[in-house]
């Protein structure tokens, strides 16, 4: 099965799945508003991987064939200065 990536510039890390090379109609459209202008990345054989990009093969190809489209959010970005503030004994934010 191969799968067209799409990305958006309005979110790092947002990537749009599609089983159909620029065929949109199963994205709701409020989705496709806040996606934005998809951009084109590449065609992925989802088959001949145990996992894209983190996502289970078998749980992108199900959403694909059910759903019409997977969107895969961003990663939870760390907070860095949390974690500094720990290693220097300190609570995780200045009010505490």
């Amino acid at each position: 099965m191969l799968c067209a990536v799409y990305k958006t510039r309005r979110k790092e890390g947002m990537y749009l799945y599609l089983p159909n090379k620029d065929k949109f109609d199963d994205v709701p459209e409020v989705l496709m508003n806040t996606f934005g202008k998809p951009q084109f990345v590449m065609l992925l054989a989802v088959k001949k991987h145990e996992k894209v990009a983190g996502i289970e093969s078998e749980t992108l190809q199900k959403a694909l064939s059910e759903e019409g489209y997977y969107l895969q959010m961003p990663a939870q970005m760390e907070d860095w200065l949390a974690d500094h503030r720990m290693n220097l004994g300190l609570s995780k934010k200045a009010e505490e």
